[in-house]
């Protein structure tokens, strides 16, 4: 099993289905009040770069229901803010800590900290990926469609660090993917690439295209995220004019399967990218989709602090 949770490229298939299965066990478990607690006496320290409502209150929340502790550690708190190299501040947590999980801007960061960790360590955002939200995505989806295998998921927006986990989740699991970004914001070249080789082993189909409505076409699945991430605030009033068509709206969701269920990893900006009589519509799943990120981390937690 896996040391640490830094992309879903590096998971098998087996692991993809065992974290979305026990999510399912777990979440049934907390609604029934049964008290379950693998991780007692155990810490988690939580680095955050990046600020966030989701990431923080569920991770935290999460580790108190498994009987342990999370710390949140700021980069104002750490001497990481002020130049202590990453592999000094990961041998020195791994003596205190159980678990680290990191929310920051470079992937390279995260691959320098679990690599000089002897802890696990989880990616609770950079950049270029977001595992933890693409895994509470699909098993929202199992959740809801009963299964992943042969569903279609349509992504419409930026081929952000969102878009390239949720592609490395889907082709993990039979799913197929289709992405419409407008040209300059199409997604990674080595994740699209790695992908289509991880999709013929399988028979996930990947399509790219500059057009939603092809996109969504007979579509279970559509999704999207705010043009503008985190750090890309300077870029706004462009990347508004650049997404122009890109939303999702009523006209765009009758393109769909008739049964599709909408799809956002939150903050939404209501407007833009999704309208708001989608979002808080009846084929929105938002937010039980927001809720999952406890459960799904909670089996990320378990599997890989509770040995």
């Amino acid at each position: 099993m896996m040391k640490d949770l830094l992309t879903l490229s590096k998971l098998t298939s087996a692991d993809v289905k065992a974290i979305i299965d026990r999510s399912a066990e777990l979440k049934q478990m907390q609604k029934q009040g049964k008290v379950h607690h693998p991780l007692a006496n155990k810490s988690l320290g939580m680095i955050f770069e990046k600020s966030s409502t989701r990431t923080r209150v569920s991770f935290e929340v999460g580790m108190y229901q498994l009987g342990g502790q999370a710390l949140f550690l700021s980069s104002n708190d750490l001497q990481l803010g002020r130049g202590e190299p990453v592999a000094d501040t990961a041998r020195v947590l791994s003596r205190y800590l159980d678990g680290i999980m990191i929310r920051t801007f470079a992937q390279e960061m995260v691959e320098e900290l679990a690599h000089h960790a002897s802890i696990p360590v989880i990616n609770g955002l950079t950049d270029l990926h977001h595992p933890c939200q693409a895994l509470a995505d699909l098993f929202t989806v199992q959740e809801k469609k009963g299964g992943l295998k042969g569903l279609k998921l349509a992504y419409i927006g930026d081929g952000n660090n969102v878009a390239n986990s949720l592609l490395e989740a889907c082709v993990k699991t039979g799913m197929h993917f289709s992405i419409a970004c407008p040209q300059g914001y199409e997604m990674d070249p080595k994740v699209l690439a790695e992908a289509r080789g991880a999709a013929r082993e399988t028979g996930s189909s990947i399509e790219t295209t500059g057009d939603p409505y092809q996109a969504v076409m007979k579509a279970d699945v559509l999704y999207t995220d705010v043009w503008a991430s985190m750090g890309q605030e300077a870029e706004h009033a462009k990347r508004v004019k650049a997404f122009q068509g890109y939303q999702i709206d009523a006209k765009l969701l009758k393109a769909a399967s008739p049964e599709a269920i909408v799809m956002h990893c939150l903050p939404a900006h209501r407007g833009e990218e999704i309208a708001a009589d989608v979002i808080d519509g009846p084929q929105s799943v938002v937010f039980d989709e927001a809720e999952n990120r406890l459960h799904t981390q909670k089996a990320v937690l378990e599997m890989l602090m509770g040995k």
